[in-house]
């Protein structure tokens, strides 16, 4: 899969400042001063400030004048609104994906042994390496699917809802429900 990759350095505090927002490191409220943020990242104002009007155009961050940027996040309706969309990609994925899908086959077989696994292991659930096999296992299909906007769309949508996803997999019983999904 060929991934849009933004290598100016705006592009590059966008991805930086976007992954800190969704990892769940700013939180909803947050202010982000383009100081603080600059420093760390070793970089000047101009790069944080495009980056921040950015992640303000995806809905991430909210930019009041005079005052500052601050973190919008993800709220439970947006994540709610995030699972029908995708859900409704990821038929059309996986509709494309049996189109195309050859050696994926093995991959996703061998992802979904590691999950049950996982999930049997002493009872006891890894919530980070349950979430990671559930990339892993969407990325293939999203890969087959031989679509590049739609992998990138599918690609975005997962990262919002990724921290949601890791604290509802905590529960073994939503976890194996994951797994009959797939």
């Amino acid at each position: 899969m060929e991934e849009y990759q933004d290598h100016s350095l705006s592009g590059r505090v966008f991805q930086k400042i976007r992954e800190d927002i969704l990892k769940g490191k700013y939180e909803e409220h947050d202010e982000l001063r383009e100081n603080t943020i600059g420093k760390e990242l070793g970089v000047s104002r101009t790069p944080v400030r495009e980056a921040l009007r950015q992640l303000e155009l995806e809905g991430l961050v909210s930019i009041i004048p005079n005052k500052g940027a601050y973190v919008t996040g993800i709220s439970g309706k947006d994540v709610r609104d995030i699972y029908v969309i995708r859900s409704m990609l990821e038929g059309l994925c996986a509709r494309w994906a049996t189109e195309n899908i050859t050696a994926q086959l093995d991959e996703l077989d061998e992802i979904m042994l590691l999950s049950e696994f996982h999930i049997k292991k002493e009872g006891n659930i890894n919530p980070e390496q349950v979430t990671e096999l559930d990339s892993k296992f969407h990325n293939v299909l999203y890969e087959a699917s031989d679509s590049r906007i739609l992998s990138h769309v599918l690609t975005d949508f997962h990262g919002y809802v990724k921290r949601a996803r890791k604290f509802s997999v905590v529960s073994e019983e939503r976890a194996r429900k994951s797994i009959r999904e797939h």
